[in-house]
């Protein structure tokens, strides 16, 4: 017989999603209506004069290459965050499904990078490939390999890039075991009697019926890139050298607070806001088709 939660008292439902509410229309409604508010002004750096201008904020976007660069990085950024991370995490998932002795401590410690703080983390990757005396960094030179990612801006990328899968694939770990460990053992055990080898079996049984895990983290890990990387772009490289990971996220916060044009921010804030929702619509309306439930 099927229980259902009945509240006796009408207020109740509505003061418990209060805060949640409130938290939301504070920290994300009020954000974005001023964004879009200041999109369509001209504000003083100083504060205190406004002109209204219409488009004319987001027609300079468009017609700026500096802007277009920092589009072509930051989809980069997140297809490299996105495939690398998922892939990495998914195999230390498989790894540590199968460890018997010692996996409550592997486990642990493949959780811990989530406890670390964005700024954090890209203040140790920044130190770590130091070129003048990052531990890393030496063992590159040694190796022959000129590392400088204040100059080079393919090191630049790679270092943003690491620093972020190795951020997040403690949440992609997570899930990923959480996905392997409720598939049910006797198909397996199945497919490796009728001969099915490994991999086959990776391919044919498990990773299938992990789509829907995986779908979720694609659309989190792209979430991710775009915003949630301000603060490691900020530590380990300011967007250098030259442009080559000013992504979005970080190009708003220059314009406002570095150019102080707080109108084409905020342009750029409702722009990358729409790309987002964009993209999270596309992959729920075609990827989806392709995740087994």
């Amino acid at each position: 017989m099927e229980k259902r939660v009945v509240f006796n008292h009408k207020l109740l439902p509505y003061l418990l999603l209060a805060p949640q509410l409130l938290i939301t229309v504070i920290f994300f409604f009020l954000p974005a209506g001023q964004a879009i508010w200041q999109s369509f002004f001209i504000e003083s750096a100083f504060g205190g004069d406004q002109q209204f201008v219409g488009l004319d904020n987001y027609t300079a976007l468009f017609n700026d290459s500096y802007y277009y660069d920092s589009f072509k990085v930051t989809f980069v950024f997140s297809i490299a965050v996105a495939v690398i991370g998922l892939s990495i995490s998914l195999m230390l998932a498989v790894m540590a499904d199968r460890v018997i002795k010692g996996a409550m401590l592997y486990k642990t410690m493949l959780i811990w990078p989530y406890a670390v703080a964005p700024a954090v983390v890209g203040v140790l990757w920044a130190f770590l490939f130091s070129p003048s005396v990052g531990t890393l960094a030496v063992y590159l030179t040694e190796m022959g390999l000129d590392w400088n990612p204040r100059l080079d801006s393919t090191d630049a990328m790679i270092l943003v890039t690491m620093a972020a899968v190795w951020k997040q694939i403690s949440y992609n770990f997570l899930f990923f075991l959480a996905g392997l460990q409720s598939i049910p053992r006797s198909l397996i055990e199945a497919a490796a009697i009728d001969g099915a080898s490994p991999a086959r079996r990776f391919w044919t049984i498990i990773f299938p019926l992990l789509s829907p895990t995986t779908f979720f983290l694609l659309v989190i890990n792209m979430v991710y890139a775009f915003f949630e990387t301000f603060a490691i772009i900020d530590t380990t490289t300011q967007g250098g050298p030259g442009n080559s990971t000013n992504i979005l996220v970080y190009n708003v916060y220059k314009t406002a607070f570095k150019s102080f044009d707080y109108g084409s921010s905020g342009a750029q804030s409702v722009i990358l806001m729409f790309i987002v929702i964009l993209l999270t619509i596309v992959q729920f309306r075609y990827v989806d088709r392709k995740v087994q439930y």
